[in-house]
């Protein structure tokens, strides 16, 4: 009788309860799915751009296999004053020498993008009930908030390119340091005195572990000030008599004062270097640096407000420079756009908590690298951090109910749909370096480093007379480029033939040039060798020659100790690869005195005795000495302390030792005569 029956008891509260706390995991599980099949067609790209300047360093004392290798190499980190030692680490999880694979590198960058977004969905979350908001809808925009955020296509250049882990992992602490603050000031809140204690932890522990992945991690502080002065402040206020002084001396010491240390330490790098011209090796004053980043910051703004597939890539060396308020013509609506979007953020913060904290987070996040500080001026990975809460407040404003209820619910599902297929698509082409590099050349016409890559892979793909075109036309309109035209040597190098007029091309470059980080060491030692194989006709030592004088008599370039150094080193290695003992000791001599340094004198020492100079090598060796040196004194950087632990492990001195005991064998040995 009781077969077939179908229960059919109502549907309980508590069924559908557990299905609505169900879902949002549900759906930030298939975001995150979303995410990984989107990033995938690039985790086959080669490594590029600075991987190659940073990355080598896991090979750089030998295979990271022993406890003294680890620290010789977390801090060999130049970047920032700390030198990044907790980002450079994590990449001993994908290889412990060099060279190495990209793949595993760009599969760890994707999988801590997930990890951010993760986070950064509950963050969001927990601000929305913090204003109380539905749970339905402060899950839905936190969602969304996070998923367009993961998604956006701007920030495929951060994950799939291997260094900018730099820029992901202080997110992480961030996020973390964020997440402790809120648990702690909610204690606070219930007057559980100590949640001043979890509150004060996680701001400095956040901060130190967020600081040694890359500097921006020291905006800690600064990002939860912002978020208890724009969001939580006005909607929920400590109350509790016995926790509120607790709150108030825990924002002011851990908050307020940070902050208030890290702008005026920026303001005073400013105020430095406002009147010194320009800035080392960059090509642009302090005032220039201000006024271009107003810019840079509105484009910025720009990308992520309309985002498209193709970005302009990694090759920004060629960003205009403004040079006053009206040259060019934009520089003084978008600082009046930023201004605007300061007052914005400060006018809203008790009409639109969200969107005034969203802006003045974002604000916030761009006070370390778009500011005083001399770095190059455009990078997109510098938005990964800031950007973060910036699309939550266009997720509650979708989320809420009223006008157009049903077109807003079909955004909510379109836009991360249409973030996903243009991040799949720009990942494809992360995947395709020679489509890449054209791609990149197009979007920037005049980035040399642009142009470089792209004449590159032109080389690589058999097709040297589009390299050559491409290059020469480069220099028609930027003749003082020193990198592309030193490039046009190499091409015509490769064809076994050096045309006069390009070998007239870098001649002309390497005098006019104002842009003295062009000059490549590198490129000067592989041209010599080049020369000593013979592979190419129209190369001698006299053309290098005229080359290396060229560059002595830059003034930009010799204002510069390193490059000067560099320029008599190659003078020296140029005069053994003509066989003139004496004349490279004279140089190498020189050189080393320009810059002391036992790495100098170890490279130097080792080509002369390699090219058979035994007794010039070990005078060389005698020329400066490396024992016995004075602890130098304290500095404030991960440079002086990689340089103690040197010192420590009597690293130099080992080395130096060595090379003497094997250069004196081998004189024994040629002197001793044969049975």
């Amino acid at each position: 009788m009781g077969e077939g029956r179908v229960d059919a008891r109502p549907f309980s509260l508590e069924a559908f309860l557990r299905i609505r706390l169900i879902l949002p995991p549900a759906f930030l599980v298939a975001v995150l799915v979303a995410a990984w099949w989107a990033y995938a067609p690039g985790l086959s790209g080669p490594f590029l751009f600075d991987d190659f300047g940073n990355l080598p360093a896991l090979g750089g004392f030998g295979r990271v296999d022993r406890w003294s290798r680890f620290l010789l190499y977390v801090t060999s980190g130049i970047a920032d004053p700390l030198g990044r030692p907790l980002a450079m680490a994590s990449f001993l999880l994908n290889a412990n020498d060099w060279p190495a694979d990209p793949e595993p590198f760009k599969r760890t960058n994707i999988l801590l993008h997930l990890l951010n977004a993760a986070l950064l969905c509950g963050l969001l979350l927990r601000l929305g009930r913090r204003l109380r908001l539905d749970e339905t809808r402060a899950a839905s925009a936190a969602l969304f908030g996070a998923a367009a955020w993961l998604l956006h296509p701007l920030f495929v250049s951060t994950t799939l390119y291997v260094v900018q882990r730099e820029a992901m992992l202080p997110a992480t602490f961030v996020l973390c340091g964020l997440h402790g603050y809120l648990s702690g000031r909610d204690r606070l809140h219930r007057g559980q005195r100590h949640g001043a204690v979890l509150v004060a932890l996680s701001i400095a522990i956040g901060t130190l572990l967020a600081t040694l992945s890359k500097a921006n991690g020291v905006l800690l502080p600064l990002f939860a000030w912002i978020t208890e002065s724009l969001l939580l402040a006005p909607q929920m206020p400590v109350r509790d008599a016995r926790t509120r002084g607790l709150h108030r001396l825990g924002i002011a010491l851990w908050l307020v004062l940070p902050s208030m240390l890290l702008i005026a330490y920026l303001v005073k790098i400013g105020i430095g270097l406002a009147g010194t011209g320009r800035i080392g090796l960059r090509p642009w004053t302090e005032v220039e640096r201000l006024l271009t980043e107003a810019r840079v910051l509105v484009d910025y703004l720009y990308q992520l407000a309309l985002p498209r597939p193709y970005s302009r890539g990694l090759f920004n060396d060629a960003q205009n420079v403004s040079t006053g308020l009206l040259d060019p013509l934009t520089t003084l609506p978008a600082l009046l756009a930023l201004a605007a979007i300061v007052v914005l953020a400060i006018g809203l913060r008790r009409r639109v908590p969200a969107l005034s904290f969203a802006l003045g987070f974002y604000l916030a996040g761009h006070l370390v690298e778009s500011t005083t500080v001399p770095l190059e001026l455009y990078f997109e990975h510098r938005n990964y951090l800031p950007a973060m809460p910036l699309f939550w407040p266009l997720g509650l404003l979708l989320c809420g109910d009223g006008l157009l209820r049903g077109l807003r619910r079909v955004l909510l599902v379109a836009l991360p749909v249409g973030l996903a297929w243009m991040t799949h698509t720009a990942a494809e082409l992360w995947g395709n370096p020679d489509q890449q590099a054209l791609i990149w050349a197009r979007r920037n016409p005049d980035s040399s480093r642009a142009q470089l890559f792209a004449a590159n892979r032109e080389l690589e793909l058999g097709r040297p007379d589009a390299a050559t075109a491409r290059q020469r036309g480069f220099l028609d309109r930027h003749p003082d480029d020193m990198a592309v035209a030193a490039n046009l040597v190499g091409v015509g190098c490769a064809q076994q033939a050096l045309p006069t007029a390009d070998a007239q091309r870098f001649n002309r470059a390497l005098r006019g040039s104002t842009n003295p980080a062009q000059f490549s060491y590198n490129w000067f030692e592989s041209a010599i060798g080049t020369l000593q194989s013979g592979r190419c006709a129209g190369l001698d030592a006299p053309l290098i020659g005229a080359w290396l004088d060229a560059a002595a008599s830059n003034p930009t370039l010799m204002a510069i100790r390193g490059r000067r150094q560099d320029v008599e080193t190659l003078r020296g290695v140029l005069s053994l690869a003509t066989n003139d003992g004496p004349a490279a000791l004279a140089h190498f001599d020189r050189a080393l005195d320009v810059d002391p340094k036992p790495n100098i004198v170890l490279t130097q020492a080792a080509r002369l005795a390699s090219a058979g100079h035994l007794q010039l090598a070990l005078r060389h060796l005698d020329h400066r000495s490396f024992e016995n040196q004075p602890p130098e004194r304290f500095e404030a950087n991960m440079g002086w302390v990689h340089r103690r632990l040197l010192a420590k492990q009597t690293f130099w001195q080992d080395e130096i030792a060595y090379l003497r005991r094997q250069v004196e064998a081998d004189l024994a040995a040629t002197q001793s005569p044969k049975p």
